[in-house]
């Protein structure tokens, strides 16, 4: 009897602690979503209904005004925020593929071949990591001032070229799944450097690129302080800074223009493209994970 009690003690015990994971990560779950669900609902309100709504601020207003919203969205000041979502696509998806590209030929690099300085100069490549992004915007701006690139789409594409973190990821990634003795047989069978590269080692290296497109991505889709000090002109805004020159228009007060039901819809539809993304790419993020598990 008092065998089975301990038993009984010892399983509980040891139960508890998947029982507070759960509990863990239902309310991580809560905490994340529940920002998601309030901008979906805020969406579909009119400006009276996000105040002066019926059914309260986290539930679906008697006034279904998504439609309504999109299409003041399209005209409101000819049509801006249609600009301001393309800028984003080239900010994001040109920066992301070129700092994506960089950041694959240097950590293959770092990983497969021996040259003076390498360790002094991946050494730099982590400093970088510990340098927040938002301490260098002064130092970008000043450079881009005095080369005259202020106020152009190049002053926010050329600083998101470089991506210390990626360069990280494709390092460890080529030296745990990248064996040695594989790019050797493609050598002996005459296989130069580049087609070693575009034959052998990208097929293998496509889960880690997924992931560091993926990051590039979002990270250049989300930027919103660099665009912010660098541009002036509205043309060339981004979406994280048009929404916000829009947010702080409708909190000047009384006097000015409300468009908060503009900013809650805008918002909304600005983040489909960054959940369409993840999950298109995600089949090749996960599927490809068995590829690179190759031991040598």
């Amino acid at each position: 009897m008092a065998t089975a009690t301990k038993a009984n003690r010892a399983h509980a015990i040891k139960g508890s602690p998947r029982v507070f994971t759960t509990v863990v990560l239902i309310l991580a779950c809560i905490y994340f979503l529940v920002p998601v669900w309030w901008l979906i609902v805020a969406a579909t309100k009119s400006n009276s209904g996000l105040f002066f709504g019926s059914n309260g601020p986290m539930w679906f207003d008697k006034n279904f005004a998504l439609w309504s919203n999109i299409k003041q969205l399209s005209g409101y000041q000819d049509g801006i925020y249609w600009r301001w979502i393309a800028n984003s696509f080239v900010y994001a998806l040109g920066g992301g593929f070129l700092a994506t590209a960089i950041a694959v030929m240097a950590g293959y690099g770092f990983s497969k071949f021996q040259f003076r300085g390498k360790r002094a100069y991946f050494n730099i490549v982590l400093g970088a990591l510990m340098i927040p992004a938002t301490a260098l915007v002064i130092p970008i701006f000043l450079l881009m001032s005095n080369v005259g690139m202020t106020n152009t789409a190049w002053a926010v594409l050329l600083p998101t070229l470089l991506n210390p973190m990626g360069v990280y990821l494709m390092r460890i990634y080529c030296m745990q799944s990248l064996p040695d003795e594989m790019l050797e047989a493609a050598r002996v069978d005459g296989a130069g450097e580049l087609r070693t590269f575009f034959k052998v080692s990208l097929p293998i290296m496509t889960p880690a690129i997924t992931t560091v497109f993926l990051l590039s991505v979002v990270g250049a889709w989300n930027n919103f302080f660099l665009p912010q000090v660098v541009l002036t002109n509205q043309r060339l805004f981004p979406i994280t800074v048009g929404l916000t020159a829009w947010q702080v228009k409708s909190q000047a007060g009384a006097a000015s223009e409300q468009i908060w039901n503009l900013v809650t819809s805008g918002a909304f539809l600005s983040i489909i493209p960054m959940v369409l993304a993840f999950l298109f790419l995600q089949r090749y993020w996960v599927g490809g994970l068995a590829t690179g598990a190759v031991k040598s």
